[in-house]
């Protein structure tokens, strides 16, 4: 069952308070209150207050256990913006905004699934008592190529020549 809080007309922009809340969607209630109390962001106290709601909620008015509770939804959206004017040099004036949010927290009960009881791993019954061979290092090409040429007494060319251009030109 689902279960509904929301806190309306809160005083915190509403960009601050969804990094909070997307940091705690989908967890369980007490480990979202948990996290969200050790959080240095203002906007947790506001946060962690609707969640609390939500939860005081299922537990008087549905009955449920507040252990089985999880966030499931947890939306900030934007309330009326309070505009305001300080003024400044040269008869100016600069307008600043007091932005506010409304934040709903919905939780729903989860009960437990049973653990079930893994049976325990088998180990091998045979295991390797020899070692790995080591493998044999592969010869250099440069340092093959010059014993090719002892023997073969042919002068090596490193680089070939381009297919159209003269021999004996350089």
């Amino acid at each position: 069952m689902e279960v509904m809080a929301r806190a309306r007309y809160i005083r915190r922009a509403p960009r601050k308070a969804r990094l909070i809340a997307d940091m705690v969607r989908g967890l369980r209630v007490a480990d979202a209150l948990a996290q969200l109390e050790f959080s240095p962001k203002h906007a947790a106290v506001d946060v962690a207050k609707a969640i609390k709601s939500a939860a005081a909620n299922a537990e008087h008015n549905h009955q449920l256990s507040r252990d089985q509770l999880w966030l499931k939804h947890i939306l900030v959206d934007e309330g009326p913006t309070l505009k305001r004017i300080r003024p400044v040099s040269r008869g100016m004036a600069h307008q600043y905004f007091h932005r506010t949010c409304h934040i709903t927290a919905i939780v729903e009960d989860r009960p437990e699934p049973e653990q079930v009881a893994r049976p325990a791993r088998r180990r091998a019954a045979t295991r390797r008592t020899e070692p790995a061979p080591k493998p044999t290092p592969a010869p250099e090409p440069k340092a093959q190529k010059a014993a090719e040429a002892e023997e073969a007494q042919e002068p090596v060319a490193d680089e070939p020549e381009p297919a159209g251009a003269p021999e004996g030109e350089s």
